[in-house]
C-alpha cells in the first residue's frame, strides 16, 4: 500500500468522522420528521415486519434508544453513523475499483455533497439502512474480485439479505449482481462456480424472516409495495419530475459529470487498466431502470434511488478527473461540492432556528415546527370538552403527538388501524366520548358520520403560529362507534389485511 494511498485513506476515515459528528448535533437538535415519529412507533414494538416496510429501521432506532434514549438523537443515532461508514466504505470501494487516491476521496466527498445524503444521511427513515447494506454488498463483491476467496461472496450475500430487511429495493441487488458478472471479462466464468448462489442463498434466508412474517399477517407488507408495480394509466410527467427532482438532488455539476462517469464505464469495461465501474454500474441498473419505468404511471419519491447515490458519486469522481487539465475545468470540479455542502448547510441553520422564523409561512420546514406546544392546545381542549381519549386521521399527525408526550389520555390514529401493533394496554374507553383532531383539510363530516353517532365541532387550532393549509387543524367531540374503532377503524374499506 503506498503513501498516497494511506494518506487518502485516513483523509476519508477523517472525512467521515467529521461529517458524523456534524450529524449527531444536529439530529439531536432538529425535531423528527413526520415518517421518523411514525417509525419510533415500531421501535416500540418490534416485529419482523410492518405493513410499509421491512423491519431494520425499527431495529436500528431501538438500538439508538438503547444508546441515547428516547430522543431525537436516539432516534437518529445509527442512521446518523451508518452515514458515516457508508462514506468510509464509498472512499475504499472506489479505491478496489482502480481509482486514483485523491478521485476516492473525491467520491467519499461527493456522495454527502449530494442533497438527498447533506440533508437526509441523519433521518431514520429506511433508506438510512438500505443504503448503508447496498454499500457495503459492493464492497464485499470488490473485495472478491481483488482476492478471489470465496468469503466475500458469503458477506456480500449477508449484506443483501440486510439491504431488502431494509427496504424491498434491495431486491434488485440480485439482477444487478447477475448483470455485473455477465459484463465483466471473466464474470461468466464465476456463474459456474458455487460463490454466487451460495451468496443468492444467504441472502434469501437473511430475508426470509421477513417472508415468513408476511405469510402469517395477510402478505401486508408485500401487498402494499409490491402492489405499486402493476401500472395503472400513463402519466410521461411523472418521468421529467424523476430526472429533474434527481438531477438538483445529487446537484446538477455533480450530475452532469455522473453521466460522463456512466458513459466512460461502459466504453471502459474491458479495458483492465481503467477504474472497474462496471460493478455500480451493473448493480445499479435494475433499480435505475425499474424506477424510470415505475414514472411512466406514478410518482418516483426524491429520496427513493438514494441507495445508488454512492455508485454514481463514484462514477462522477472518476469522470471529474479528466476535468482537470484546465482552470475552468479545475474550477468547476472545485465548486461542485461547494454547491451541495452550502444549501445543506442554510438548510440545517433553518430547521435549528425557533418558531417562527423570518420566512414566515414561506418556511419550508414548517412541518417539523411547533409540535409541542400543538400538542398543548389539544390537551388543554381535551381536558376542556371532557373527552376521554384523542384520536387522528392520519398517521404522521399520530405519530408526532405521540413523540411529544403531552396527551394524558389514550392516543390513536382512528383510519389506518392496520398500521399499528394492536396491542390492548391503551385501548381507549371507547363508551366516553373522544376528541379527534387534524388537518381542516382532511377532516369530512361524512367520514365521523359512518364511525359515530355523535359528533359536533370542537374547535379549530393552529401549529407553528400560521394559517397555511398544512398548519390550520379542525377538533371534533365524537361519542357512539358505529365500529370496533380500536381494531377496525374507520378506513372508507375495511381492508382483509387488518391485524388480528
Amino acid at each position: 500500500m503506498t503513501a498516497d494511498t494511506l494518506k487518502t485513506g485516513r483523509g476519508v476515515l477523517l472525512l467521515a468522522l467529521g461529517l458524523t459528528a456534524l450529524r449527531l448535533i444536529a439530529a439531536g437538535t432538529i425535531h423528527l420528521t413526520e415518517d421518523e415519529a411514525y417509525y419510533r412507533l415500531w421501535a416500540q414494538h418490534l416485529q419482523l415486519g410492518y405493513l410499509d416496510h421491512p423491519p431494520m429501521i425499527a431495529w436500528w432506532i431501538r438500538a439508538g434508544e438503547w444508546i441515547a434514549g428516547d430522543t431525537p438523537l436516539g432516534v437518529r443515532l445509527l442512521p446518523a453513523l451508518g452515514s458515516g461508514l457508508s462514506t468510509w466504505l464509498i472512499g475504499d470501494l472506489a479505491r478496489r475499483l482502480g481509482a486514483e487516491p485523491k478521485t476516492a476521496f473525491r467520491a467519499a466527498l461527493w456522495y454527502n455533497a449530494t442533497l438527498t445524503v447533506g440533508l437526509g444521511g441523519m433521518l431514520a427513515i429506511p433508506d438510512a439502512p438500505a443504503s448503508l447494506f447496498w454499500t457495503a454488498t459492493l464492497w464485499a463483491l470488490a473485495r472478491f474480485w481483488a482476492e478471489r476467496r470465496a468469503a466475500w461472496w458469503l458477506a456480500a450475500g449477508i449484506g443483501a439479505g440486510l439491504a431488502v430487511l431494509s427496504k424491498y429495493s434491495g431486491l434488485f441487488l440480485a439482477p444487478g449482481v447477475l448483470l455485473w458478472l455477465l459484463l465483466t471479462p471473466g464474470g461468466p466464468a464465476e456463474l459456474r462456480k458455487p460463490g454466487p448462489w451460495a451468496a443468492a442463498v444467504i441472502a434469501g434466508l437473511v430475508f426470509a424472516v421477513n417472508v415468513t412474517w408476511n405469510a402469517q399477517h395477510h402478505w401486508l407488507t408485500f401487498a402494499k409495495q409490491f402492489g405499486r408495480v402493476a401500472p395503472h394509466g400513463l402519466s410521461p410527467l411523472h418521468l421529467a419530475e424523476l430526472l429533474g427532482a434527481q438531477t438538483l438532488l445529487f446537484t446538477p455539476l455533480m450530475a452532469l459529470y455522473a453521466a460522463r462517469g456512466v458513459g466512460q464505464g461502459w466504453r471502459e469495461r474491458r479495458e483492465p487498466g481503467a477504474v472497474q465501474l462496471m460493478l455500480p454500474l451493473a448493480t445499479a441498473a435494475p433499480f435505475a431502470v425499474y424506477l424510470l419505468i415505475h414514472s411512466l404511471h406514478d410518482r418516483v419519491q426524491g429520496h427513493w434511488p438514494v441507495p445508488l447515490f454512492g455508485a454514481f458519486a463514484i462514477c462522477a469522481a472518476v469522470a471529474a478527473e479528466g476535468s482537470g487539465a484546465t482552470r475552468g475545468g479545475r474550477f468547476l470540479r472545485g465548486l461542485t461540492p461547494v454547491l451541495g455542502f452550502a444549501f445543506a448547510a442554510a438548510a440545517f441553520v433553518l430547521m435549528a432556528l425557533p418558531t417562527p422564523t423570518p420566512l414566515g409561512r414561506f418556511d419550508p420546514t414548517l412541518a417539523l415546527r411547533g409540535w409541542p406546544q400543538f400538542a398543548g392546545e389539544i390537551e388543554r381542549l381535551r381536558a376542556r370538552t371532557g373527552a376521554a381519549w384523542v384520536g387522528t386521521e392520519s398517521y404522521g399527525v399520530y405519530a408526532q403527538l405521540n413523540d411529544e408526550r403531552q396527551i394524558a389520555t389514550p392516543l390513536l390514529d382512528v383510519v389506518e388501524r392496520e398500521r399499528y401493533w394492536l396491542g390492548d394496554a391503551n385501548r381507549p374507553d371507547f363508551t366516553r366520548p373522544g376528541l379527534i383532531v387534524d388537518l381542516a383539510r382532511r377532516m369530512k363530516p361524512d367520514g365521523l358520520r359512518r364511525c359515530f353517532t355523535s359528533f359536533a365541532p370542537a374547535g379549530e387550532l393552529t401549529r407553528a403560529g400560521g394559517p397555511g393549509r398544512n398548519q390550520r387543524y379542525t377538533a371534533y367531540l365524537v361519542s357512539g362507534p358505529r365500529r370496533d374503532v380500536w381494531l377496525i377503524g374507520c378506513p372508507d374499506e375495511i381492508s382483509p389485511g387488518v391485524w388480528r
